[in-house]
């Protein structure tokens, strides 16, 4: 049986962790991808939406854990990369 991941709260927790545990003795199933925002954001966009839309965007975006505009540009960061 694979260990629990303890609870780390700062970043300084999670690099010792990371540094010093063998991630092969522990349970990684309920971990999720996460995207970092690297790249400027150098334009913006104005977007209207029917009020339950963007009330619908905001519900996921929040059971995401995430913003929503982010939400929305991960979206669509999505939708392009499926078509090429």
């Amino acid at each position: 049986m694979k260990k629990k991941l303890p609870t780390l709260t700062t970043d300084d927790e999670a690099e010792a962790f990371v540094a010093t545990a063998d991630l092969a003795d522990y349970d990684l199933s309920g971990l999720v991808e996460v995207q970092f925002e690297m790249k400027p954001k150098d334009r913006s966009v104005n977007l209207r939406l029917p009020a339950d839309l963007l009330k619908a965007v905001q519900a996921k975006a929040k059971r995401a854990g995430v913003p929503y505009q982010r939400f929305i540009r991960m979206a669509l960061e999505r939708a392009v990369q499926e078509r090429r």
